[in-house]
């Protein structure tokens, strides 16, 4: 895959009764946190900017988490943008939109 910037989403629903699922959410957040990977929390998603192999070293990261932490069950939903002759990032889909 090329290295041009990616955007992905990803959203964690945790299918658990040991914990809030809010919990578990917040864990999957401190991976991306601690990654370096440029990011943004939403209200239903976290938005993962970087190149293709970052973006799903990070999504591979938060996964593996998830499992050696025996978090019962979980729903991964991904949302990825790729384009092949250059970059595409949040702050051209979205930046118009932002408060001053």
């Amino acid at each position: 895959m090329h290295s041009y910037i990616i955007n992905a989403s990803i959203q964690i629903v945790p299918v658990v009764l040991d914990k809030h699922p809010y919990e578990w959410v917040d864990e999957a957040i401190a991976i991306i946190q601690k990654s370096g990977i440029k990011y943004e929390v939403g209200a239903f998603s976290t938005v993962l900017e970087g190149t293709y192999e970052e973006v799903m070293g990070v999504i591979h990261q938060v996964n593996e988490y998830l499992y050696n932490r025996n978090c019962a069950e979980w729903i991964s939903n991904l949302q990825i943008q790729i384009r092949s002759q250059g970059a595409v990032t949040g702050e051209e889909k979205t930046g118009k939109f932002k408060h001053s």
